[in-house]
């Protein structure tokens, strides 16, 4: 049997390896975001799919196959409870393969429902907070000192995630995660974060333009507040990873200079921009249908790389030139020296995230083929936390 976890612009792919199984009577079964969120047009391409949570779905899908009575639908849409959320067999992964094995969940969902994000699918899960207990089991299991919280939103719940970095304080940890712009709202738990070890935090920003922001309903944000949420966080020496989307609807071609020079004006240490994607089975890719904007819909494309639709206030090609030449000004030279942090000890994890996995991100792959990829993550985290 073939189990395949499907986001989106795998789902040709996907469809490929299940094809190739399938003539050879091996039976195939597909889960994961994309599969919930758009069930009917799965059900061609697999055997069986799953829909919702995997927990309570596949011990069934096991029993039912052994049984050679595999149905067509597994589907568990409930609310699952945290204490059901299985933990990884970190102990089988093959260390070999990866540069970082150091990652892990304390929940599922978000609260929020932006219109471009999978959490405004029907299919989306609610917040869900695993055990405080659970997750650091986890955490010990992967006898590392650097976690990489993996969460959609770390301080979905507030409460949990003080009560998280209490209970972590002590154990010389070293991590960042994603979190909403509404942490400016605690900055109680911000310090508290700190003291526990945080090191940098991944924030969707989106936009500059309140027009763009709103147009999403991203009610989380608020751009007149955006100065004060960067300079708390670098105060209390953390790093931001500002998540941007280029092609929201107040967009026009000058939203790559300015956007540009924002960033680089409050050293933003990092950036992960994206074009936006409709995502089928959100609220956005309903509204981009209904107005026929869609010209793509070859799913592979559907990566937050290529433009699929017709923007707004410029063209498509306009769109992807500009996110490619922000993408190469934001990680030139130039602008790497002009956003250098003012805390020294994020010095050596800021150069080499620029230049290492941005500038030269090529040059890395290609020793990557050389190097095993567990020494090079093991390397990269000496050199970024050996003074932390």
């Amino acid at each position: 049997m073939v189990a395949i976890t499907v986001t989106v612009d795998v789902f040709p792919r996907a469809i490929q390896i299940a094809s190739k199984f399938r003539s050879k009577g091996v039976p195939t079964i597909a889960g994961g975001i994309h599969i919930s969120s758009c069930p009917e047009e799965a059900m061609k391409h697999f055997s069986s799919i799953c829909v919702g949570m995997a927990e309570r779905i596949w011990g069934k899908v096991l029993q039912d196959a052994e049984a050679g009575n595999l149905q067509k639908c597994y589907c568990d849409m409930d609310k699952i409870k945290g204490e059901e959320i299985v933990s990884p067999a970190y102990a089988k992964i093959d260390k070999n393969k990866y540069f970082y094995t150091n990652i892990l969940s304390t929940s599922r969902g978000c609260p929020f429902k932006c219109d471009f994000c999978y959490n405004s699918s029907n299919g989306s899960p609610e917040h869900i907070k695993r055990p405080i207990e659970n997750v650091i089991n986890d955490i010990k299991c992967l006898k590392n000192r650097h976690i990489m919280f993996i969460d959609d939103n770390f301080i979905g719940d507030i409460a949990w995630a003080k009560e998280f970095c209490k209970r972590i304080k002590d154990m010389g940890l070293k991590w960042n995660c994603a979190v909403s712009a509404n942490i400016l709202n605690h900055l109680d738990l911000l310090d508290m974060m700190k003291e526990a070890g945080c090191q940098s935090l991944f924030i969707g920003i989106e936009s500059i333009n309140a027009n763009s922001i709103n147009s999403v309903h991203k009610v989380q944000n608020n751009i007149m507040n955006y100065d004060k949420l960067i300079k708390e966080i670098h105060n209390r020496g953390i790093m931001v990873n500002a998540s941007i989307i280029f092609g929201l609807d107040d967009d026009d071609p000058s939203v790559f200079d300015t956007t540009l020079e924002w960033m680089v004006k409050r050293k933003i240490e990092t950036v992960t921009a994206h074009i936006l994607t409709p995502y089928p089975g959100t609220k956005l890719y309903k509204k981009m249908c209904d107005e026929n904007k869609i010209f793509d819909f070859d799913f592979s494309h559907y990566n937050t790389a290529n433009v699929v639709y017709y923007p707004n206030k410029m063209t498509p090609q306009e769109l992807y030139d500009g996110y490619i030449n922000f993408y190469k000004r934001f990680y030139s030279i130039k602008n790497i020296i002009k956003r250098i942090p003012n805390s020294k000890s994020q010095w050596s994890t800021y150069f080499l995230f620029n230049f290492v996995y941005r500038k030269f991100g090529k040059v890395t792959e290609i020793l990557s083929y050389i190097i095993p990829l567990n020494l090079i993550g093991k390397i990269i985290s000496i050199l970024c936390y050996k003074n932390n």
